[in-house]
């Protein structure tokens, strides 16, 4: 049946008149809640103390279990039995690959007395990831799964629109960076909610490089809790300044935000429960295994020789350039497999305050975990090989401007 305009118009009022029902709206309490946390004046503050809650709890949290309980089974029961059991004893290598480096004195090698500083397969393996991360990542995926439910999320996304469009990202950027804040991967897969290949090529490329993941702030709280404020604060700079640039060389379009809000609803625990099992376990059959791999590597190396080889042989780039010590090869390369490892493997270095700022914010951007690597890689396809030429140039040219500010300032 062929329709003139008016008739299709005609037709299109006459289904509304008998379809929709016109009522008078009631300003209900939840609407004004709504209202308030959209709105740029009100909702900026309210996001930025929704935002200092959520990192006060997770700290507190975090520690309290680590401190706690964890230290305390891993240090006081878990290590010494493995130290009394296992095979071998101080001095075999099977030993100290699995359960104790030991401590140097002179010619004799001494227990450890913390699974942090024994350094081995089942001992360190076992607590980095399960006594340090895994207690900040629950209360990071509940309190994730919370704002989600509920419904804060959106309303993020749209006071913070403005904001990532000087780079080239949209609202929606700020789900996968803070998903990211919990692990890389999901943050990854993330970025299909963006649009375009401009901004998923550059959100994988500033997650990578940019956003330390739930296990790294969680070692980063036990190594070396004061200097967090000085690493998030440069990784937060990079973030925009790099994404600047990107957003200027890169050609392509950045579309305006068009989304629905929801209303505040009550969050269902089944949902939050769900979501949590799958986030978590998806780090205990990740992680885990990671941690532990990389630890027997690392070992290895170092037994062949060959870390203190690569810190010789880079030592001018490493001493000269990134002003950090050589010995930082052995994180660097442990760093491929787990960063929140290499993170704990800079704490057992001794530098000064600034060569251990400039040395974790180094790890951080120098490359990604090889989850997050495979995952970038599935998600990228062609783009792939950017972003690893974008990860290099990024690594020199901040690395050395950290090292510049420190010379200006007279620190390093």
């Amino acid at each position: 049946m062929h329709l003139t305009p008016d008739e299709r118009w005609g037709l299109i009022e006459e289904i509304s008149r008998r379809t929709l029902r016109f009522g008078i709206h009631k300003h209900t309490l939840k609407d004004a809640i709504g209202d308030f946390t959209v709105k740029p004046a009100t909702g900026i503050p309210f996001a930025i103390a929704i935002l200092f809650v959520f990192w006060s709890v997770f700290t507190s949290f975090a520690a309290l279990i680590t401190d706690g309980f964890m230290i305390k089974i891993f240090d006081n029961h878990w290590l010494p039995w493995l130290q009394q059991h296992f095979p071998g004893g101080p001095g075999n290598w099977v030993y100290a690959l699995m359960v104790d480096v030991g401590q140097r004195q002179g010619d004799a090698i001494v227990a450890s007395e913390s699974c942090f500083d024994s350094f081995g397969v089942l001992t360190s393996g076992l607590f980095l990831p399960i006594g340090v991360v895994l207690p900040a990542l629950l209360i990071f995926y509940l309190m994730l799964s919370l704002l989600e439910d509920i419904g804060y999320m959106p309303r993020l996304a749209v006071l913070i629109d403005t904001f990532l469009h000087k780079i080239g990202l949209h609202g929606y950027a700020i789900i996968p960076t803070i998903l990211s804040l919990g692990c890389n991967v999901p943050g990854v897969e993330a970025t299909r909610i963006l649009e375009t290949k401009k901004q998923r090529f550059m959100m994988m490329t500033l997650l990578a490089m940019f956003i330390p993941c739930g296990a790294q702030i969680g070692i980063m709280q036990k190594v070396i809790p004061q200097y967090i404020g000085f690493i998030m604060l440069y990784l937060f700079v990079g973030y925009f300044l790099y994404g600047f640039i990107m957003n200027k060389i890169l050609p392509g379009k950045t579309p305006e935000i068009l989304m629905d809000v929801p209303a505040y609803q009550k969050p269902l625990g089944r949902s939050i429960s769900k979501k949590m099992w799958m986030r978590t376990a998806g780090f205990l059959r990740e992680g885990v295994p990671f941690v532990m791999l990389g630890i027997l590597i690392i070992n290895v190396l170092y037994i062949f020789g060959i870390i203190e080889f690569l810190a010789t042989a880079m030592a001018p780039v490493f001493e000269g350039w990134f002003g950090v010590p050589r010995e930082t090869a052995g994180p660097l390369i442990a760093a491929l497999l787990r960063k929140d490892l290499a993170i704990a493997q800079l704490g057992a270095i001794e530098m000064t305050k600034y060569q251990m700022i400039s040395a974790v914010v180094l790890v951080t951007i120098y490359f990604p975990c090889i989850a997050t690597f495979v995952m970038m890689l599935k998600e990228s396809g062609r783009t792939f090989l950017g972003s690893l030429l974008a990860l290099i140039i990024v690594v020199f040219t901040y690395g050395g401007l950290l090292h510049l500010i420190w010379k200006i300032m007279g620190v390093a």
